[in-house]
C-alpha cells in the first residue's frame, strides 16, 4: 500500500477518455482562451511511498484543441509549439509529495526542445472500482508556465498597449489511470 490509500504499487496507466490535459492563456489582455489537447498518454510507477512513485507524460502538440481551426493551426506552427520539429510535450516527475489528499509533484516539463524545472500542486482524489471491476485513481494538478521560458516568444503589440498573448499559461491536468493487470 502506497501513501496514496488504495493505490496499489505498480505501474498505472493513464485513461484518456476520462482525463484531461488543458491550459489557459490570456488574450488581448482582457480574455482568456482555453484548450485541451486530445491525444495523452502516461504512466504512474506507485511505489511503497509517495516519495518511490514516478510520473511520465506525454502530450502530442497536433492534437490541441481551441475550438478555433485556424488558431490551432497558429499554434502547431513554428511561432509557438513548432510541431513539426517538436511533435510532443513531455513531463517525468523527480519527486512526489503527498499529505493526506494535498499533493505535490515536481518534474521537468520539456516544450519546444527546452526543459525546465516545474512545479504541479493538486490532490487525489482516491481509488474506486468501476462497475466493470476496474481499479481506477484519480488525480488532479495544476501548475502555471512561463511561455518564454520554453522558447515561444511569439506576440503582437496592441494598439492601446500590451500585448496579443500573455507569458503566463495556466496549465490543469485531471488524470484517471488504472490499475495494473495482473
Amino acid at each position: 500500500m502506497t501513501a496514496f490509500e488504495g493505490l496499489t504499487a505498480g505501474t498505472w496507466t493513464l485513461d484518456p477518455a476520462h482525463s484531461e490535459v488543458a491550459f489557459t492563456v490570456r488574450h488581448a489582455g482582457i480574455s482568456k482562451v482555453r484548450g485541451i489537447f486530445e491525444q495523452t498518454e502516461a504512466e504512474l510507477h506507485a511505489g511503497e511511498t509517495a516519495q518511490d512513485s514516478s510520473v511520465r507524460a506525454t502530450v502530442q502538440i497536433a492534437s490541441i484543441n481551441t475550438k478555433n481551426e485556424g488558431r490551432d493551426g497558429h499554434v502547431k506552427g513554428p511561432e509557438f509549439f513548432d510541431a513539426e520539429n517538436h511533435p510532443q510535450l513531455v513531463f517525468e516527475s523527480t519527486e512526489i509529495t503527498a499529505d493526506g489528499e494535498d499533493l505535490t509533484l515536481v518534474g521537468n516539463l520539456t516544450i519546444k526542445g527546452e526543459t525546465r524545472p516545474v512545479t504541479f500542486t493538486g490532490e487525489f482524489g482516491g481509488v474506486a472500482v468501476d462497475p466493470f471491476g476496474t481499479t481506477r485513481a484519480g488525480f488532479s494538478a495544476s501548475t502555471t508556465i512561463s511561455r518564454k521560458d520554453f522558447g515561444i516568444t511569439w506576440n503582437a503589440a496592441l494598439e492601446a498597449g500590451g500585448v496579443m498573448v500573455s507569458d503566463k499559461v495556466k496549465i490543469e491536468i485531471d488524470a484517471e489511470f488504472t490499475a495494473p493487470q495482473n
